[in-house]
């Protein structure tokens, strides 16, 4: 699935189970947007995130196929520039179209309907 997305070093892809899903808290621009457009905080629970080719888990979390290709995308954006970029790219598109329509969440998205009917 990781090449049909797209992916060029699929072997390099790990599935990380964790008790809570890590976010960079020291930086402090992170956190101030993360907080802000609710991506992070109090009372919320962040299921899975993309660090590179690191895909974070939170334990109990379903991964179905359609969520794993959705952040198998998330992957492939990070391959395609880097983590920082789309680290900087993501925050500046939820302040400005909101989570369900960033650009780089669309085009997750469109993964998640893609894998729906696979099991």
């Amino acid at each position: 699935m990781a090449r049909e997305i797209g992916i060029k070093s699929p072997e390099k892809i790990r599935l990380v189970v964790v008790d809570q899903v890590p976010f960079p808290y020291e930086n402090l621009l992170l956190k101030t947007v993360g907080e802000a457009v609710g991506f992070i905080g109090e009372g919320i629970i962040n299921n899975a995130q993309v660090f590179g080719y690191a895909i974070y888990v939170r334990k109990g979390y379903q991964l179905t196929t359609p969520k794993l290709a959705h952040e198998l995308v998330h992957v492939l954006q990070i391959e395609r520039t880097s983590l920082q970029q789309v680290i900087t790219q993501h925050f500046s598109d939820l302040v400005t179209y909101g989570y369900d329509n960033s650009p780089l969440e669309v085009e997750a998205f469109q993964a998640n309907e893609k894998y729906r009917d696979v099991l």
